[in-house]
């Protein structure tokens, strides 16, 4: 039964518009997304079989366009709509932190990083640049694959926190494999560049390890 024939209340949409999309299953709410079904198939449908090939939100959002595309009745359209909703939320709570404010809390830098490093395929090294105050100056991924100790990471690191004139920096990188369990070489490392961003009184605040949607900080365990 077309999804227009249901009564009113059940629609995901008319739901959604009269009582808040916090009360809309996570299938409702990708059926809106989705606008419209394939053959055979209401948007609920597809939204149902979505979430059955890809288990959970993270995968479904974080899946390539071939991925996404296997599923008859979507393609490139929807596949680009989709990430350009993801970029819109990722820029949300971008603004929500970057505007001038500074970083009250541990809890605060995991958000920022979790919209900006979750989803990605291989690990990556990024930087917060923040003022004396923590607020944000700027976020700069600088190295692709595992970190080492060689001189090279800390010399780069200093030469950009340097460059945007910051006097505190909060270290993260990402593990693809969903363990944010640190590993001896990530606590080596961070505790490698600390001395040498002291002596340019540039403060180490944290280092944030990021797994998908989980988040661990080295400074609450004690790291740094």
């Amino acid at each position: 039964m077309p999804i227009t024939d249901w009564p009113l209340l059940e629609r995901p949409r008319e739901k959604l518009l009269r009582m808040g999309a916090s009360t809309l299953s996570k299938a409702e709410l990708i059926a809106i997304f989705l606008q419209t079904g394939a053959k055979g198939k209401t948007a609920i449908d597809l939204a149902r079989e979505l979430l059955r090939e890809f288990h959970t939100l993270t995968n479904l959002l974080t899946a390539s366009e071939h991925q996404f595309g296997a599923i008859r009745g979507l393609g490139k359209a929807k596949f680009s709509m989709l990430q350009a909703a993801l970029e819109l939320g990722r820029r949300y709570f971008e603004e929500e932190i970057q505007d001038n404010k500074p970083l009250t809390c541990a809890a605060e830098a995991k958000n920022y990083l979790i919209a900006k490093m979750s989803g990605y395929k291989q690990e990556v090294f990024a930087c917060i640049f923040l003022t004396t105050k923590h607020a944000i100056i700027h976020y700069k991924e600088l190295f692709y694959g595992t970190i080492n100790c060689a001189p090279v990471f800390p010399r780069i690191i200093a030469q950009k926190a340097l460059e945007y004139n910051a006097g505190a920096i909060i270290l993260a990188h990402n593990h693809p494999s969903g363990n944010t369990e640190p590993s001896q070489n990530d606590i080596s490392a961070t505790q490698d560049l600390i001395p040498v961003l002291r002596c340019l009184d540039i403060r180490v605040l944290d280092h944030i390890i990021v797994a998908n949607k989980e988040c661990r900080s080295l400074a609450e365990e004690g790291h740094l």
